[in-house]
């Protein structure tokens, strides 16, 4: 036997006219399974801000209007479940963003133009001097690696220090070339000293505060 549907034009039930997160966090994805196509305007660049708010404040009245429904039961449980679906791909999609980014240290940190930066300042006796000989490296760091196919490439970073006796950042840039690196530019600044410690400045880059002659 067919169910019968509830009068679409029939007012929401009150209990059912509540914030709708399936709306709210599927937008035009929800829109599209519960017949509601304004929530299309959520592909609208800058529109899309203030529609996602909309649909999650009328999303349930839209959907009970403009839906098939047994009873407010069968209303409530389908939009749970896109509340969850909503959930899921949200935590999901989080997830991976989190996961990208904190991946970036990990493959800067990989490369041998960040080893050459590292051991260069470690051996350092005024880097020691200044930061301490238990010098570290924080986990995020600035800074970007590109390595052509022909075997050249770039690199440079900014990388925060720390240690027994101060802090600072080192700054480096470094050129590959027939699969090897060479470096062009380390410079470290160690916080609260007004002249930085220049090891390298074959780019013949101005560095303020620096000795002369380096």
């Amino acid at each position: 036997m067919a169910v019968q549907p509830l009068n679409q034009s029939a007012q929401i039930p009150p209990e059912l006219d509540r914030w709708n997160w399936g709306a709210f966090l599927l937008n035009w994805i929800w829109g599209i399974g519960n017949n509601t196509f304004i929530a299309l305007l959520a592909l609208i660049p800058l529109v899309n801000i203030v529609m996602i708010f909309v649909l999650g404040a009328r999303g349930s009245r839209w959907a009970w209007r403009n839906g098939t429904w047994r009873d407010a039961e069968h209303f409530r449980r389908t939009q749970r479940n896109w509340a969850i679906a909503g959930l899921i791909v949200w935590v999901v999609s989080i997830g991976g963003c989190a996961a990208t980014v904190g991946g970036v240290p990990y493959i800067l940190k990989g490369n041998d133009a960040y080893h050459m930066t590292m051991d260069a300042i470690r051996a350092d006796e005024r880097v020691k001097a200044a930061i301490g000989n238990d010098l570290t490296d924080n986990f995020w760091i600035g800074g970007h690696i590109n390595v052509e196919a022909s075997g050249t490439g770039d690199a440079q970073f900014g990388i925060p220090i720390h240690g027994a006796t101060g802090k600072g950042t080192v700054f480096s840039h470094l050129v590959r070339t027939a699969g090897q690196w060479s470096m062009r530019l380390l410079v470290v600044r160690v916080d609260g000293v007004e002249a930085p410690i220049v090891l390298k400045n074959e780019d013949h880059v101005p560095i303020p505060n620096a000795a002369i002659g380096i």
